[in-house]
């Protein structure tokens, strides 16, 4: 519909005199529905250029419209409102034809092909082999793989990468502490001492590495290194380390296969510095004067990015931030050959992604393509208080138990019915409620009562075969639910298009909420034939949305609850 009356519009503006070579033509659905089912603000933004009050502009533009004259079959009513917005009411005969093309086109309604030819990268979790997945990266990891189906969904070739470093002082204090609690298992008499302060105090064996890994999977490792009958030398660090590597990524894996998300690639860290890259990107840096030394570092010159100082890229013990090999990554990426290059990174990398961004752009490459996807942290909350959590003593809460208490689906719309942006309380109690104050349980509940009504007619010998009036569609509450359901592609492409996939579930909500409504003025079962047949294909209409809107978000459609 949109893309009909940007074309008319157009056509009478034209015939106006043209419009400004930035001219956007864009609608909006009005706040209040007695305002009609689209809105335009052209007249206001052509006011400058047509030197004429935006109200003329307006009745100009109704007029030409008019003239044309525009379908009714797709337009009901032209109306001005207000200092000169431009309200289109769609007409029911353009509804019960977009009705049928929802049933015609079912699982693959909402797909659009704005991304038809492009490639897409999307990195995320991203987490370095020490330890298990928390809900920390929970978000995260439902955050990415939900923009990867937002993209497919859109017609985009979608790729799901995994950056990791297997290298470094992390996974250097990971094998050694695996190999503290290798030595404690083979010698129990082993000394041990106490670390931390307060509640946070821990026994460890000794000796144990400053700020080492405390988790009972560290024990775990070392308890199947010495099952494993195999030989190492307690100086081999390297072995303790790669023991715990293996097994932690495994434990990643399972989990995130849990969630339904499967990485297309994993891209190490440890390559750029094999292959010289990072070493080669601060010469490309030196001799467009963005490097230089100070103080035994070398540093890059982000002031000429605009910021009050500059930033170290090596520092004087000759160990890189993790800015050089992020700007080696990104280049990486963007020499692949990706169109799109999506991000998504906590709330810390919020000060520092830019200069990452800025690096690129700086030695000649795309950073426009480059799109960074920050999210706000999680905070557990049981009977309206928040779960306690002590990184010293590695009391976090693991995905895999977060998924154990609450299931997998309500996991993952948690996560995604908030936008990226702002801080999300992960109610737990509301988590395990079967009622519709459950936002992913009413989602759910709907399908579920909609196949339970279809269900029932086809018990009764009511059917949709062959021809169906869909005309006889007229209450209020049916029309409200028609127009809610043409929505979807719209939705999808909008969530894609800005990777913010809360608002496709809150469409989904408004999905359910119109169903409600349509279903409690609106009866099925016990209508006169030829009335409930239309309303049966209605409501099929909306298991389809629903059930292809939750399974881009990766979440059930139950057909019983």
């Amino acid at each position: 519909m949109q893309s009909y009356l940007h074309a008319n519009i157009l056509l009478v503006l034209e015939s106006m005199g043209g419009t400004p070579s930035d001219f956007v033509l864009e609608f909006q659905q009005p706040g209040n529905p007695e305002h009609g089912d689209l809105a335009c603000n052209a007249a206001m933004q052509l006011a400058r250029h047509y030197k004429r009050a935006p109200k003329q502009i307006a009745e100009a533009i109704k007029a030409g419209l008019e003239a044309l004259p525009l379908d009714v079959n797709k337009i009901s009513a032209v109306e001005i409102a207000g200092p000169g917005f431009l309200n289109f009411r769609i007409s029911n005969v353009y509804l019960f034809d977009a009705l049928a093309d929802i049933l015609s086109a079912g699982p693959s309604f909402g797909h659009t092909y704005v991304g038809t030819g492009k490639r897409a990268l999307v990195e995320f979790v991203s987490a370095n082999p020490t330890g298990p997945l928390t809900v920390g990266h929970g978000r995260n990891a439902v955050l990415g793989d939900t923009i990867a189906r937002l993209l497919q969904w859109t017609g985009y070739e979608v790729e799901r990468e995994y950056y990791f470093n297997d290298a470094g002082r992390q996974m250097r204090v990971l094998g050694e502490s695996v190999r503290a609690r290798y030595m404690a298992e083979l010698n129990p008499l082993i000394a041990t001492k106490m670390i931390g302060e307060g509640d946070d105090k821990v026994e460890v064996p000794e000796p144990f590495p400053e700020d080492g890994y405390l988790g009972a999977y560290i024990a775990d490792i070392a308890r199947e290194l010495i099952s494993s009958s195999e030989e190492i030398k307690i100086e081999d660090t390297d072995r303790f380390k790669q023991a715990a590597e293996h097994k932690i990524f495994a434990e990643i894996g399972a989990t995130l296969k849990r969630m339904g998300i499967h990485m297309d690639s994993f891209f190490n860290e440890r390559s750029l510095y094999e292959s010289g890259q990072i070493w080669e990107i601060i010469e490309r840096f030196r001799k467009k004067d963005l490097a230089y030394d100070k103080d035994g570092a070398v540093w890059l010159r982000t002031t000429a990015f605009g910021k009050e100082q500059d930033t170290v890229l090596v520092k004087s013990t000759g160990e890189p931030t993790y800015r050089l090999p992020d700007i080696g990554y990104h280049i990486e990426k963007l020499e692949r050959g990706f169109d799109r290059v999506v991000d998504v990174f906590g709330a810390d990398h919020i000060a520092t992604f830019p200069d990452v961004v800025e690096g690129v752009r700086a030695l000649g490459y795309d950073a426009d393509r480059i799109e960074v996807v920050i999210y706000q942290f999680v905070t557990l909350v049981r009977s309206g208080q928040p779960v306690k959590m002590s990184t010293r003593k590695a009391t976090y809460v693991t995905l895999d138990e977060l998924m154990d208490e609450v299931g997998e689906d309500v996991t993952r719309f948690f996560f995604l019915m908030r936008s990226p942006n702002t801080h999300l309380e992960f109610d737990l109690d509301l988590a395990k409620e079967a009622s519709d104050t459950n936002p992913v349980f009413y989602l759910q509940y709907a399908h579920a009562r909609i196949q339970s009504i279809l269900r029932k007619a086809d018990e009764i010998g009511m059917s949709i075969d062959g021809e169906v009036e869909l005309s006889l569609l007229t209450h209020d509450t049916e029309i409200v639910l028609i127009k809610t359901l043409m929505g979807l592609p719209m939705q999808i492409s909008r969530a894609a298009e800005l990777s913010e996939p809360h608002r496709l579930a809150n469409f989904l909500r408004e999905v359910a909420v119109a169903f409600t409504q349509f279903y409690g003025n609106c009866r099925i079962i016990g209508e006169a034939e030829n009335l409930a047949r239309a309303r049966m294909l209605l409501a099929t209409a909306t298991a389809q949305v629903l059930k292809n809107g939750l399974g881009v978000l990766g979440i059930s459609a139950p057909d019983r609850m």
